[in-house]
């Protein structure tokens, strides 16, 4: 695991090709040495319905959640967070360069006596 969860405001498609989000975040946790690329997920998710501050109707938002197993050193976790951060920055300059624009990350640590798994995908990729 580490899977990277990404909720946006709807209209956010308008302004921004969420996949490009995607691959550019996909692309920081591959080149990082600290996590396994068969963990890897990327998923985005428009919200149905949201207030964003003000609710001024220029207003937008993107917010990544990154979720993953204990065991990794804080100063590692923050330093792949702001190469992570960095890279979604770059995709998103044209909306962060407006007064309507909220980003967000946030690294989840998950307790392994209280996460499942069954992912024959680690053993595939192992195989290579």
């Amino acid at each position: 695991m580490p899977h990277l969860h990404i909720e946006y405001s709807p209209s956010l498609e308008q302004r921004v090709d969420v996949r490009e989000v995607c691959q550019a975040a996909h692309r920081v946790m591959v080149a990082s040495e600290l996590f396994p690329l068969a963990g890897i997920r990327v998923r985005a998710f428009a919200a149905d319905h949201c207030i964003v501050a003000d609710d001024h109707p220029d207003n937008d938002f993107l917010a990544m959640t990154l979720s993953v197993g204990s065991g990794r050193a804080q100063s590692d976790l923050k330093a792949a967070g702001e190469q992570l951060f960095a890279a979604v920055q770059d995709v998103l300059a044209e909306p962060l360069a407006t007064p309507h624009f909220a980003l967000s990350l946030e690294i989840r640590e998950i307790d392994a006596a209280l996460s499942w798994k069954d992912t024959p995908i680690h053993a595939r990729l192992s195989q290579q």
